[in-house]
């Protein structure tokens, strides 16, 4: 099974050392920039065989949260998520290719998002947090080894499950 890691915000805002913001999550869900730069590899990426995805909503939120960020120590950080934004929408491995996500934008989709979301909004899960846990059950689907890389416990409690894999026996022809 081909792992693919789902980068959520508060990750890609570490790995990119987004001022005030490279640091993210407690316990098993800490992350720091050397713990970010160690997951995030691309040459280790490749190596392994796994992809990165970007969702939708990480490249909002992040390009947000950069926006934000005070004067001269904004234009590194720019620079930095423009170059990976222009990787990722090249497809240029380890990343997936962004369009990879457009059958989650569908009318239908959106429709069971709407359907979906009121009850996880009760719990706290915002709208851009249902969306990568829906980008990560669409590459379960797939039949890919899903992770979610966050500093969000509740997110990470609900990346999907690998798939249950079967093994199957042989068959002896009875004579």
């Amino acid at each position: 099974m081909k792992p693919v890691d789902i980068i959520d915000t508060s990750v890609l805002c570490v790995w990119l050392d987004v001022p005030g913001m490279n640091r993210c999550g407690a316990g098993s869900t800490a992350w720091n920039t050397e713990r970010a730069l160690a997951e995030m590899d691309e040459r280790s990426a490749r190596e392994q065989g796994r992809t990165m995805v970007l969702p939708v909503a990480s490249i909002i939120e992040t390009g947000n949260h950069i926006a934000q960020v005070a004067g001269g120590l904004r234009w590194p950080v720019i620079q930095r998520f423009a170059t990976l934004l222009r990787r990722v929408a090249a497809a240029d491995s380890p990343w997936a290719a962004f369009s990879d996500q457009s059958a989650l934008w569908a009318p239908e989709r959106l429709a069971d998002l709407a359907d979906r979301w009121p009850e996880l909004a009760k719990r706290g899960v915002g709208v851009g947090d249902a969306t990568i846990v829906a980008v990560a059950e669409h590459y379960a689907n797939m039949g890919f080894a899903v992770r979610i890389l966050t500093g969000d416990a509740e997110l990470h409690a609900t990346a999907p499950s690998p798939p249950v894999t079967r093994e199957r026996r042989s068959r002896r022809r009875r004579r």
